[in-house]
């Protein structure tokens, strides 16, 4: 009887299991149906997969064997009431992270990319660097193929902490310690925020072309003031102070956005005063990671109006607590460089650690992309102490980079 009962048993179980996959493949083959039918008539043609094979695509340039992960960093600080970014939602949430093999001495070098970007933006780094860094590069919060949660600050202080908790969490899911931290643009004024918060975890410091430095007050500017007087800088600053990103107007013009992305990126990296022009591959394909990231679900690119006022001027500028700064630091900027390298020359008056200032020639503000040669140079030089065999520091400034 028991035989027979456990035979009528599993006949059920069985049942319920070919039923069971039956219904899995037919929710599966309606998916794909429903994910290629939308890739091609949707208005927005992409999604989180669309951001990740893009990622794939393009570091398929890199010839260094790499790790992708999703870095848990769970729905809100331990211990605390408040959820991530003020959210109602108990939903955890990820860092998307890339790792590149390294010698197992060799010190860990964390990459933050800036505002409109996320970490692919380094493709052309990664190689140089794994040669004398265990690197490791991310996509913030709200960027890139990393989660994207509503964005629901509503001051200053709340969007630095946006930022800055979410990336102290990873750190801690990450389980690292004493690395340098790299950030570029918005991400440096981010890193260097962190470094002022958490400086027993980081050993130095590298601020690539970061914003934030200054305020409007600092550097009044007369065509700005002019500017804003008429009706187009009324309408523009009311745009800003509305929240009104440039991802809005990628995602507005629907499928003829990546045409958009292309144009702009044909212009900003195409340039032949950069030291090293794109390839047509490079050109491809980082076009397309460029529009996937831009083009999906707004999040971190919601900050701006808190962080910065029309004008890109800081709201809480890094030079009002440039004498907090507990990390050696190292600044690159490129000789085209949009921010301003005296921003950092005033800083470095407060600041009571080491500091240096590089310039980098025939480089604009993603000086790593248009000089990447010169670029590595200056973070080999930057990072002389940690990579040099025997710790040396009196290494000459490499030729062509200049000191400030």
């Amino acid at each position: 009887v028991l035989i027979r009962g456990g035979g009528k048993f599993f006949k059920s179980k069985m049942a319920e299991e070919i039923s069971s996959t039956a219904a899995a493949a037919s929710t599966a083959a309606a998916t794909r149906r429903r994910s290629l039918w939308p890739s091609v008539l949707r208005w927005i043609p992409t999604s989180t997969d669309h951001i990740i094979a893009a990622e794939k695509r393009l570091l398929s340039l890199v010839k260094t064997p790499y790790e992708q992960e999703k870095v848990n960093i769970g729905s809100g600080p331990p211990g605390s009431k408040i959820r991530w970014f003020r959210s109602a939602s108990n939903e955890e949430r990820f860092i998307n992270t890339i790792t590149f093999d390294s010698k197992k001495e060799s010190p860990t070098l964390v990459l933050v990319h800036g505002y409109g970007a996320s970490q692919g933006f380094f493709f052309r780094n990664f190689d140089a660097l794994a040669k004398h860094f265990r690197v490791i590069a991310i996509d913030q919060i709200g960027w890139g193929g990393s989660s994207r949660p509503d964005f629901t600050c509503k001051s200053t202080e709340e969007t630095e902490d946006w930022f800055i908790d979410s990336f102290e969490q990873w750190r801690k899911a990450k389980n690292l310690s004493n690395f340098i931290l790299l950030g570029h643009s918005f991400g440096g004024y981010v890193a260097a925020k962190y470094a002022i918060k958490h400086p027993e975890h980081i050993k130095h410091l590298i601020l690539v072309g970061p914003a934030g430095f200054s305020s409007e007050t600092e550097h009044k500017s007369e065509w700005l003031t002019r500017f804003r007087a008429t009706w187009k800088g009324a309408i523009i600053n009311h745009l800003w102070e509305s929240n009104f990103t440039p991802q809005k107007v990628i995602r507005s013009v629907g499928p003829w956005g990546p045409g958009l992305v292309r144009r702009y990126t044909t212009a900003r990296f195409g340039n032949p005063s950069n030291a090293d022009v794109l390839t047509e591959d490079e050109s491809r394909l980082l076009t397309d990671y460029v529009y996937h990231t831009l083009a999906a679900k707004a999040s971190g690119e919601l900050c701006l109006k808190y962080i910065f006022s029309f004008g890109a001027f800081a709201r809480k500028p890094l030079l009002h607590c440039a004498s907090e700064w507990k990390v050696p630091t190292t600044f690159i900027y490129g000789f085209q460089d949009w921010m301003n390298y005296q921003g950092a020359q005033d800083a470095r008056k407060s600041m009571k650690v080491p500091c240096e200032i590089i310039r980098v020639p025939q480089a604009g503000h993603f000086v790593f992309i248009d000089n990447p040669t010169a670029f590595h140079s200056a973070v080999n030089y930057a990072c002389r102490k940690y990579i040099s065999p025997d710790g040396q520091e009196n290494i000459s400034l490499p030729e062509g980079l200049e000191s400030v």
